[in-house]
């Protein structure tokens, strides 16, 4: 995970109490240098005129940056904001303080400012998120967290690139992309790679440029034998690939696996992806490409965990639960501790090496950057992964929801997503449903409904809900 970059833009006027204001202002620096430390750039006081944001914009122009944390410290006109939006293009924080005391004078008018700068933003088209409340306040403290997260996967889905190792399967449609539109909507990027020629190359590689992806997989998968023919293949294309990924600074991968890897290559696709996936570079299966952007979001928000991508195959009305499976793909990590990360071979061509286990327990997002003919839309459930006996060969996990699962079942299979699912451990569905408000994608919410105390401390504007 790369550092996060903050500009921290706070804006006052002398009209106003500017006392107080420099106490938020030396609160709110303080906090987030502890939380970002050098990510963090910033002036060295309130700039409260247009000539000193001016003078300052300029000293950091040049700088990369992954949002703007505009604080509203006391009323300001939107001129600001505007002049801002000639240097930089990121998405925007507004944040506005408290009244420092109710009775007289109206000593910051804090809020009249946001409220004024959210007004030129939206009529500027430009993205942005708004915070109420002042840098000591725990409430605040989350959400600044969970919008910063956001801003900083919208930035990184605009330097995104999926490689793309071959066409995906005969029917697998939902697996491409318009790149135009994937472009466009979430600035994504697309690197074709010819699956046949890495075949073909792979296989002439020295073996002392192999045996370190063996070496690598014998940390954490149990049962490796290190002599199998198909163990030493997955090893050839997984160091040819990656001298590719590293040409092309590819972000994620999607790859055709059947029927290739068996046919051509003969052996199983599965422990590519699971060791890429593992080692932070998300890796789907049957080239869907927004199955791996799915992947990547899920990865960036909950700061680097591995996902899981799964077809949804078994409904347990008496758990109120569901299985997510795929064939032998699946992160070392998320292994059930009780077995571990166990090679396999795959469960229907019987070839390896393919992991076999199933996955731990604990709380799960279930995420899917979905397509139809309208346009992008976003699903997000929240879930709870049982600890129960492994369902199905291959890689599997057992998935209570928090809504009716037969009435959540019919509701996708209506709606018509995708069959590959993206799970992730942690609860990141509010940020998923803020990332869809921020990029404009209609996004529906699966989860049961907020405790008062939890709706006070993130609350979210359109969001859809299951229930």
């Amino acid at each position: 995970m790369t550092q996060t970059t903050i500009l921290y833009v706070p804006i006052g006027r002398l009209t106003f109490d500017m006392e107080i204001a420099e106490t938020y202002y030396r609160e709110s620096l303080d906090w987030l240098t502890k939380v970002y430390g050098d990510g963090v750039i910033a002036p060295k006081q309130i700039l409260t005129s247009p000539e000193y944001l001016k003078d300052f914009l300029e000293s950091v122009k040049d700088q990369e940056i992954d949002t703007i944390l505009y604080q509203s410290v006391t009323f300001a006109d939107g001129e600001f904001m505007v002049q801002i939006l000639d240097y930089f293009r990121e998405p925007v924080i507004v944040w506005s303080v408290r009244e420092p005391s109710v009775g007289g004078r109206l000593r910051l008018n804090s809020l009249t400012g946001g409220n004024s700068t959210s007004n030129v933003l939206r009529n500027h088209n430009h993205p942005f998120a708004f915070v109420l409340g002042n840098p000591d306040e725990e409430a605040l403290q989350t959400r600044l967290v969970k919008e910063i997260n956001v801003m900083k996967v919208i930035k990184a889905l605009s330097k995104m690139k999926i490689g793309v190792v071959g066409d995906y399967p005969p029917g697998f449609f939902f697996s491409d992309a318009s790149e135009p539109e994937l472009k466009k909507t979430l600035g994504v990027s697309l690197q074709k790679f010819d699956l046949q020629q890495a075949f073909n190359e792979c296989v002439h590689l020295p073996e002392e440029e192999w045996t370190p992806e063996i070496d690598r997989a014998q940390q954490q998968v149990i049962g490796l034998n290190r002599k199998d023919e198909t163990v030493k293949k997955f090893a050839q294309f997984s160091t040819y690939i990656k001298k590719q990924i590293e040409h092309e600074e590819i972000s994620a991968l999607a790859m055709r696996c059947w029927p290739d890897f068996f046919n051509e290559l003969g052996a199983a696709p599965c422990s590519t992806l699971s060791q890429f996936t593992e080692d932070g570079l998300v890796t789907s299966c049957e080239s869907d490409i927004h199955g791996s952007i799915s992947m990547f979001i899920l990865r960036e928000l909950s700061g680097g965990k591995a996902p899981y991508l799964g077809d949804l195959v078994h409904v347990n009305e008496d758990s109120n639960s569901v299985v997510f499976w795929h064939c032998g793909a699946g992160a070392y990590s998320l292994a059930n501790p009780a077995t571990g990360a166990t090679a396999g071979v795959h469960p229907n061509r019987k070839i390896g090496f393919a992991m076999d286990f199933g996955l731990k327990a604990g709380e799960v997002t279930i995420f899917r950057v979905s397509h139809t003919p309208e346009g992008y839309r976003l699903l997000v459930l929240r879930g709870e992964a049982l600890d129960v006996e492994q369902p199905f060969s291959g890689t599997s996990v057992e998935v209570a929801l928090q809504t009716d699962v037969t009435d959540t079942l019919y509701e996708m299979m209506h709606a018509g997503y995708e069959p590959h699912f993206a799970l992730v451990y942690g609860d990141v569905a509010d940020e998923l449903v803020e990332l869809g408000r921020m990029l404009r994608i209609e996004t529906k919410l699966y989860a049961a409904p907020r405790t008062r105390e939890k709706r006070a401390s993130y609350l979210l504007t359109g969001v859809g809900s299951g229930n």
